[in-house]
Formats: C-alpha cells, structure tokens, sequence
C-alpha cells in the first residue's frame, strides 16, 4: 500500500492538484522574496560592506540583484495562482482554469463583507495583492543595470514589503473569538515567516556561493563572515519555527498516535522528519564546520578558509535547501487535522498548557544559546590544541 492510499483509507481527503501546485509555488514564492530580502539585509549588505576585495563584492553584488529580480518574478507568478486558488475555492467553488480569468478575480475581490465582519475579505485579499505587486515590482526593477545602483535601497524597501503580503493575508475580516484565536494567528505567521527566512535564505546563500570560479583566493575571509552572520539567523528562525510548530501541532494533533493513524498525522511526521533534517544538517555546519573556519580564519590559512567555505559549506546547505523545498511541497497536504479526523475534542489551552508550553520555550531558547556558545568552544579548543601541538 502506498502512503496516499495509506492517508485516503485512514479518512483523509487528499486535495485537488491544482491546490498542490498553486500553494507550494506560494510559499516557494514568499521563500524566495522574504528569505531573499531578509537574508541581504542581515547577513549579505552587512558582510559586503565589511569586505576588502572590490572584485569580489561586485561579483556577489551583481549575482545578489539577480537573484533578487528573479524572486519578485516568481512572487508576482505565484502570488497570481494563489489568488486564483482562493477564487477557486470560494463560495461555491468553479473551475480553477476560470478562476484564473481577471474578471473572476475581479469580482471576488469586490465581494462585500459578510454579515459581522468589520471588513470584506476580498479587500484584505486585495490589500494583500496590491502590496505583493509593489513588492515584486520593486524587485523585478533589479534587471535594469541602472537601478542596480540602487541595489541596496531597493532590497530594504522591498523586505517590509515581502513580510506585509504574508501578514495582511492573516488580519482576520471578523474579531477573533478569543486570545487564543489570537495566539493561533500570531504563531502561524511566526511560523511562516521564520521558515521563509531559514528556507529562503539558505537557498541565496547556496545561489551566491556559485560564484565561487570568479572569486579571488582571498574570498574565504568574506564567506566565513557571511556563514557566520547567517548561522545567527538560521539558530533564531530555527527556535521560531520549533516554538510556533508544537503550538500548530498541538492544536491539530490530539495524541501521538494520530500521526501515523490519520491522514494529516502522516502528512506531518513527514514534515517533522525533513524539517529535523534540515535542523542536523545546520548542526554539522554549526558543530564541525564553522569551528573549522573559525581556526583557520585565525590561523589565516586562506586555502582551508576558501575550501571550507567555498566547497564543503555549500554543499551541506544545498542538502537543507532541498529538504526545504520538500517540506514546501508537503504543506498543501496538511489541511484540517487530525484532532478531527479522529473524531478528537478541539484543543483547549488552560493556565496548565500555558505554563508548559513557556517551560518548552525557555527550555529551547536555553539550548539554541547553549548551541551557539558550544560553537565557540569548539573552535577555541582547536585553536588550544594547535599550540599545544606547537
């Protein structure tokens, strides 16, 4: 028995091709816009600043604005299906090939306010849709050589911009019911847009790295300080997905056995396994690699650094990137949940639930720190062991 067919005779409806395609290329979309623009500002704009070599900034400059133009195509592309999805999807639902005509699209936006609301959805999709052209067209400009110039003011206007066309899609058109409503939507955007970030970036950073043949021999000293910038991004959106994904879980999944006793249960344990995955992959670089950069970058051995960040870094991330765009291809897939699948009461938080959850929280903030330092401490070892050797 295969696992679709597993999922459909535990009670799960598996959803239309369409939905499939359409959501992972959103999210695909909004990795590569918020990952992209987040990633230059933190971690790429700092590093090339700081750099010595001309040559080599240009070349990641240059390489940088490409991959910035393309993400405000793929964004404007996907954001387009995303809409059409909803249409198809609304009211009675139609076709999704005639929701993709403008006039469908048109008259959905246009829908007035259901009886309660304090706004019409369509207009919050609208909103949405109007912020995500901007978004993209300001990224797009990047083809131009002449706004290339720019290329720094363009990639900071545009990253308010990435994170709104997530966040106006969650603004609810009616009051939430209660805090917890709250909670749930707080979190789900945590959980979107730190795992945009980690995916999203990642995937730049991979982009970038290919530039490596036009690269000086002095280029390790501006990858280690980028994989180092970056790793600091990488830990926080880890501790932001991990923290918000046992909330979702816990709100979707009333016992352990339901993840491989209901569809969405199975769907998940998937997700948890590439997203574990991604997490060891980041430990390697973050345990065995980045000490070893750290020693040769003190040791200024160019050769090791160049290797090291230039040959083996590259190729443990491209691992997580393609782990990311797996657990991108697995979210159209968990829709409803397996509380109900079972027939389990909805989840209710209490003074108890709440309590454990912040004891989790502190708990995986006190070992993400405890990561870091640990980091440290390797590569300080190695540097110990090296004149003791001497």
């Amino acid at each position: 028995m295969t696992f679709l067919h597993l999922a459909a005779s535990a009670g799960y409806t598996m959803p239309p091709t369409w939905r499939i395609l359409t959501k992972s290329g959103y999210f695909a979309g909004l990795a590569g816009a918020i990952g992209a623009t987040v990633t230059y500002a933190t971690t790429v704009r700092p590093a090339l600043r700081a750099a010595d070599n001309q040559d080599d900034r240009e070349v990641l400059r240059r390489r940088a604005a490409s991959y910035l133009a393309w993400a405000g195509v793929v964004l404007l592309v996907s954001g387009y299906a995303q809409l059409a999805a909803r249409v198809a999807r609304a009211g009675k639902g139609m076709p999704f090939g005639d929701a993709l005509a403008p006039g469908a699209l048109w008259d959905f936006l246009r829908a007035p306010a259901a009886k309660g609301a304090w706004i019409a959805q369509g207009t919050l999709y609208l909103v949405q849709n109007l912020v995500l052209v901007l978004a993209a067209a300001a990224l797009a400009a990047l083809f131009l050589p002449r706004v290339r110039r720019h290329l720094d003011a363009l990639a900071l206007a545009a990253l308010p911009l990435t994170l709104a066309v997530s966040l106006v899609a969650a603004i609810p058109a009616t009051a939430p019911k209660d805090a917890e409503k709250v909670v749930d939507l707080v979190l789900g955007q945590v959980h979107i847009v730190s795992g945009t970030v980690w995916t999203g970036g990642l995937a730049v950073l991979a982009a970038l790295a290919s530039t490596r043949r036009r690269l000086s021999d002095d280029a390790g000293t501006l990858w280690a300080d980028l994989w180092r910038r970056f790793s600091l991004v990488a830990l926080v959106c880890v501790g932001a997905v991990l923290t918000s994904g046992l909330w979702m879980s816990w709100k979707h999944v009333g016992g352990i056995a339901q993840l491989w006793t209901t569809g969405y249960g199975l769907f998940l344990l998937i997700k948890i396994a590439l997203v574990l995955g991604m997490i060891t992959a980041g430990g390697v670089n973050q345990f065995w690699l980045m000490p070893r950069i750290v020693r040769a970058r003190r040791a200024e051995d160019a050769g090791s650094l160049l290797h090291l960040t230039l040959r083996h870094f590259p190729v443990v991330v491209w691992a997580e990137v393609a782990l990311g765009v797996a657990v991108l291809a697995v979210v159209p897939f968990l829709s409803g949940s397996a509380r109900s699948e079972a027939g389990s009461p909805p989840a209710v938080s209490d003074a108890g639930v709440m309590a454990v959850g912040a004891t989790l929280v502190l708990t995986l903030a006190a070992s993400l720190f405890i990561t870091a330092r640990t980091s440290d401490a390797l590569a300080r070892r190695g540097d110990d062991v090296a004149v003791a050797v001497a």
